[in-house]
């Protein structure tokens, strides 16, 4: 199944792991195989394989964990990121002259999981008031405006964006 709205940052796209198709819910990490390409999206397969060699089924709680402690802080509920985050750190060293960091987490399935959390604290950090859910109040998504003049409501113009101003029109024209 393709999944919609692909391309956002990292915590983003894993919130949109899960939306609504036709009034029904979709997890994408119960698709087949959806799990190792969502990894694969983000370049997370190599680190992902080394965390657990039963690698991706037991990245499942982790990663749907980590999509629900997402959306509680998207929600205004910071307390599971925090929990997803106390998993890990980032260590800072210096490798030949050039500074760089190193992930470190207490159990390694746990990574992809603790780079999305970290990815939303740097989002939030740089431009809090362009994280946005869609103003149809029927869609789940959310994603990162990169609008030049920062007023994005939809999460794609071909989807909501068009079926509100279809509404819109269809409105106008019954009065």
């Amino acid at each position: 199944m393709a999944r919609p709205l692909t391309g956002e940052p990292l915590a983003l796209d894993l919130v949109n792991t899960w939306w609504i198709d036709e009034g029904s819910p979709v997890d994408f990490f119960y698709e087949p195989d959806g799990i190792s390409r969502w990894l694969g999206e983000h370049e997370l397969t190599a680190d992902a394989a080394d965390a657990t060699a039963t690698a991706p089924a037991a990245l499942r709680e982790p990663l749907t964990a980590a999509r629900a402690a997402l959306r509680a802080a998207l929600d205004g509920d910071e307390r599971p990121l925090d929990a997803i985050l106390a998993h890990g750190a980032r260590r800072p060293l210096l490798r030949d002259g050039v500074a760089t960091s190193e992930v470190v987490v207490d159990d390694p399935a746990w990574l992809p999981a603790w780079c999305a959390a970290a990815d939303l604290v740097r989002l939030y950090a740089e431009h809090p008031e362009r994280i946005r859910g869609c103003a149809n109040p029927e869609c789940v998504l959310w994603f990162y405006d990169t609008s030049k003049n920062g007023r994005r409501r939809w999460c794609s113009m071909e989807g909501c964006g068009n079926r509100a101003k279809a509404a819109r029109f269809q409105e106008r024209h019954r009065r």
